[in-house]
């Protein structure tokens, strides 16, 4: 592309400079010329009036009275009826010198001449200079070619780079202007594209990171419960009550995909629904046995009972979930799950008897990546996300002992369990 800007443009200047440097030099020549040939014109004119004065006054006419009024170079003749011949000067070498003749009123005739060397050699230095204006204009206009070339060519460079970036999986926008509305409009798409993109591995990685925390605890339960019914192949009636447990907690799991995938796609979520709150807890303490036996922690739930809230069953299983997880990681002792109401809306506290969360924390356990204790930090983040997504919101309302609580809307009322 730089070879050809500099062609095009040389081209032009070039055209240019043959379109308007031969005229002028054809024009220019026939000046020097004319203006070479009106000088002999009014040399001879000045010397017929000389001699036309000498004749009038009868005075004699010879070359000495006239020597002064040939200039170097120049040559000249009077001829005067009845008298030899005068000439002044050298006569001029070469073919074609320049000449003018005049005659006077008693016969007396001037020629007057010059060497048209002169004249060549004015022609020949109008055409150098013409010729190093030329070259000079060829020369700028390379120059300016390779600047304006450079100067597109290296904002295309960039811009083949960052796409190129764009399809090796590097988004980071460059944030660079050139100057040139449309190389600026090229390099704004690129911008917005390679912002866009960032955004959609964003959520992608989000996204994986979510569903891999989010069903690790489950998979885990669910593992231990099919090993739970392995042992107990013997029992059938047992088995079959741990099959449907099981089967519950898979379709949980398809819900939680299926829920994490909606959020991903969709922020606002479905419409939320009342529930039996008291069957969410149910399914909690179901699901949880089997690790709350191993670990040797009791799980105990109290508060309210009867509570309609409004939310998605599956979406609240999954933060009480969370918060139970936590509190087995982190915590210690009785894990308590309270339900209880606060205005219009239904309250479900997860409590422990551990150290609690470190003051310099605070409510940043919701910010991902931020953990006190080693872990990820993505599951209390993930759980704030679900609950705000289902019209709800979660809190952390004291630090020591730990309580976190989930606010749902509420649809009744409730009594003491």
């Amino acid at each position: 592309m730089k070879r050809r800007m500099i062609n095009s443009l040389l081209g032009v200047v070039l055209v240019v400079v043959v379109v308007f440097c031969v005229p002028l030099a054809l024009v220019e020549k026939q000046t020097i010329v004319d203006s070479a040939q009106n000088r002999v014109d009014a040399a001879a004119v000045r010397l017929l009036d000389l001699v036309d004065n000498r004749l009038a006054n009868s005075e004699p006419v010879t070359g000495e009275h006239f020597g002064t009024q040939v200039a170097e170079g120049s040559y000249a003749e009077i001829r005067i009826p009845g008298q030899p011949l005068i000439t002044l000067g050298t006569p001029p070498t070469g073919s074609r010198p320049l000449t003018a003749t005049e005659s006077g009123a008693r016969g007396e005739t001037v020629t007057a001449e010059q060497s048209r060397s002169d004249v060549e050699h004015e022609i020949g230095n109008m055409l150098l200079l013409l010729g190093l204006v030329a070259l000079l204009a060829v020369q700028a206009a390379v120059a300016l070619a390779v600047w304006q070339a450079r100067r597109l060519a290296r904002p295309l460079t960039d811009l083949a780079e960052t796409a190129e970036r764009l399809g090796s999986g590097d988004p980071r926008p460059r944030d660079r202007r050139y100057g040139v509305p449309e190389l600026d409009r090229v390099a704004e798409v690129l911008d917005a594209s390679a912002e866009r993109i960032g955004r959609m591995l964003t959520a992608e990685r989000r996204l994986a990171a979510d569903a891999s925390h989010q069903l690790r605890t489950p998979l885990t339960a669910l593992s231990m419960r099919l090993e739970e019914i392995t042992a107990l192949a013997h029992q059938p009636e047992t088995v079959r009550e741990e099959a449907g447990i099981a089967l519950q907690q898979v379709e949980r799991l398809t819900d939680v995909v299926q829920r994490l995938l909606t959020n991903q796609r969709d922020s606002h979520g479905p419409t939320a629904g009342g529930f039996d709150l008291d069957e969410v807890l149910k399914q909690q303490r179901e699901e949880w046995a089997a690790t709350l036996r191993g670990s040797q922690r009791r799980l105990l739930i109290e508060g309210l009972t009867g509570v309609t809230a409004l939310g998605t069953p599956g979406t609240v299983s999954q933060v009480l979930a969370t918060l139970i997880e936590n509190s087995l990681m982190h915590g210690a002792g009785t894990v308590t799950v309270r339900v209880r109401t606060s205005g219009s809306s239904a309250v479900v506290e997860v409590q422990d008897e551990g150290a609690g969360v470190p003051a310099e924390l605070g409510n940043r356990v919701f910010e991902r990546t931020v953990s006190g204790r080693n872990s990820t930090g993505i599951g209390l983040a993930v759980a704030r996300d679900l609950a705000e997504a289902d019209g709800g919101r979660l809190e952390l309302l004291s630090l020591r002992p730990p309580v976190f609580a989930i606010f749902l809307g509420r649809v009744t009322g409730a009594s003491p369990r």
